[in-house]
């Protein structure tokens, strides 16, 4: 039995830029008025606009966009779109030079349902430079605003001091001294909130974490007592239930792990995603995902859109130690009715984020027998899946066929093998870190012959053939066996490490010790297989 412990590890790496030029001399104009947070999405003909085309250069708000990014929270459908991006902190001043702030996107009453950094200058000319990298899902945009410009104060006679500009609470003068910039009071003591502080114009406002509510001095929080309060925090139905309370969910609907929040059904797959909207819910409406060109069908009960994460707009980031795959399904009014239940619409607009979680470790196994195909690792939960390779054994060095029942080969004889993953995804890349053998089918036996060790190849009878791409690895090694009269079978367990794009690890052939940041996170899954049957001399 061979085991291949796949470890699946991915990391974002920012824009460098090409040149030492000042961004403040150096930038690109965001001038469109349908940026300006008093912008509505209805005011915006077709879909929502989507800033899916930013690739990490700076940027500066000019025109009718506004003149700065808003650093306070924007209601979703401003900005000329469903989820606009605003500034969570205060601007910097000039002697600050290039300073990092996070940023967040609402959606629904959530200020920052998505957050992310960007850097941002002030420059000598009174106006701000922004580094903004592109968003992880439509239809997210990155806000301009028109600030106050401040009252001057003024005074007569001979003692009066030089007229001064002066701006209103919670505002501060900006670097061209005429703009009042909204100061962000949730940077200081989490704005006297005892849990989340919201940014606002000139002000703050607290909010609470799910089953809490504000309590009557608007800064503190406390539990949620029943469906009476709040609707017991559910997004839906409220059933009161002995001494507590139940949340519920209309028809084709399902509760999320939070048992809050009513979810559209979600099954995820690296080559196949899969969300079903019941149809009674968004009759009237026509639904497709971040790329417009995919659009939903409907069963007669429920319009289903499917995508992979390499098609539709999905877009792939790392969080913790998950990959994320994230796209968005939208639904606009129909221009004609499709049938005669579209008559009628249940509602003007649907928004539906679409998030599923793969994990970042994966223990796969398989003796000197390839791996069944369509025998993938499952896990079990709504909204997750498995990021799948596969152990093959092949017949020949053309790695085209593999073996589908264990193989029974001789000393001397070659063998080929490869680890193939399941969905190829554009800009990863992998190397294979370590591969041992050992007499028995478990990993942690003390009896091991290291193949390749710490990326480098251990044994000179190992061969590494070329692949088709980057994710794939093929390998050529003549078949051998433990000593002992006993011993008739060979078991191989390796560690594969997934890269992501400009990751120069992967690149690397051999590169010595390697830290494992990842060991442990998670339990492994196993497929298991094999052995090769090691066959006597004739």
């Amino acid at each position: 039995m061979i085991f291949f412990v796949v470890t699946v590890l991915l990391r974002d790496v920012g824009a460098v830029p090409a040149t030492a030029l000042d961004p403040c001399t150096a930038y690109t104009s965001l001038n469109e008025p349908r940026r300006n947070t008093d912008y509505h999405v209805n005011q915006s003909a077709g879909v929502p606009h989507c800033d899916n085309r930013m690739s990490g250069e700076w940027y500066r708000f000019t025109g009718m966009a506004g003149e700065a990014m808003p650093t306070f929270c924007i209601p979703e459908n401003q900005c000329g779109t469903l989820s606009p991006i605003w500034l969570n902190g205060s601007h910097p001043q000039t002697q600050d030079g290039v300073v990092s702030l996070p940023v967040c996107a609402t959606f629904g009453d959530n200020c920052c349902h998505w957050n992310a950094s960007v850097d941002v200058k002030a420059c000598t000319g009174g106006y701000f430079v922004y580094r903004l990298p592109r968003p992880s899902a439509c239809f997210r945009v990155y806000c301009g605003h028109f600030y106050d410009i401040c009252d001057v104060v003024d005074c007569t006679g001979p003692t009066c001091p030089k007229p001064e500009c002066r701006c209103p609470v919670g505002m501060v003068l900006g670097p061209d001294g005429q703009t009042c910039l909204d100061v962000n009071e949730c940077e200081r003591a989490n704005g006297g909130c005892s849990e989340v502080c919201v940014n606002t114009k000139g002000s703050r406002r607290c909010e609470c974490r799910p089953d809490r509510v504000l309590a009557e001095d608007g800064i503190s929080c406390r539990e949620i007592a029943g469906c009476h309060a709040d609707n017991g925090g559910c997004s839906h139905g409220c059933s009161s239930w002995l001494d507590s309370h139940r949340c519920h969910c209309p028809r084709g609907l399902e509760l999320g792990e939070d048992k809050r929040t009513c979810q559209v059904p979600v099954q995820c797959d690296p080559s196949s995603i899969t969300v079903s909207v019941p149809k009674d819910l968004v009759g009237g409406l026509d639904l497709f995902l971040s790329n417009s060109s995919c659009r939903g069908i409907s069963n007669g009960t429920h319009i289903n859109l499917s995508f992979s994460l390499k098609t539709c707009g999905t877009t792939v980031e790392v969080t913790g130690d998950k990959i994320v795959g994230t796209n968005m399904v939208t639904g606009v009014p129909r221009s004609s009715p499709g049938s005669s239940r579209d008559l009628i619409m249940r509602t003007n607009k649907l928004v539906l984020p679409v998030t599923c979680e793969f994990p970042r470790e994966y223990h796969v196994s398989d003796g000197y027998q390839a791996s069944q195909r369509g025998s993938p690792l499952e896990l079990a939960g709504h909204s997750e899946g498995v990021f799948p390779f596969s152990l093959e054994l092949f017949k020949s060095a053309e790695f085209s066929e593999p073996y589908q029942t264990p193989p029974q080969l001789r000393l001397h004889d070659s063998l080929f093998f490869g680890v193939e993953p399941k969905e190829r995804v554009e800009g990863l890349s992998a190397l294979v870190e370590s591969c041992f053998a050992t007499p028995g089918p478990k990993a942690d036996q003390a009896l091991k012959y290291f193949l390749i060790k710490d990326g480098c190849i251990s044994d000179e009878t190992v061969t590494q053939i070329t692949s088709k791409d980057q994710l794939s690895k093929h390998y050529q090694v003549p078949v051998f066996k433990f000593i002992g009269k006993d011993s008739r079978q060979v078991f191989l367990h390796c560690q594969v490490l997934v890269c992501g794009a400009g990751d120069s690890r992967c690149a690397q052939t051999c590169r010595g010790r390697v830290r494992r940041e990842m060991a442990g996170k998670r339990e492994p899954h196993t497929l298991s297989g094999g052995p090769i049957i090691i066959l006597p001399d004739p």
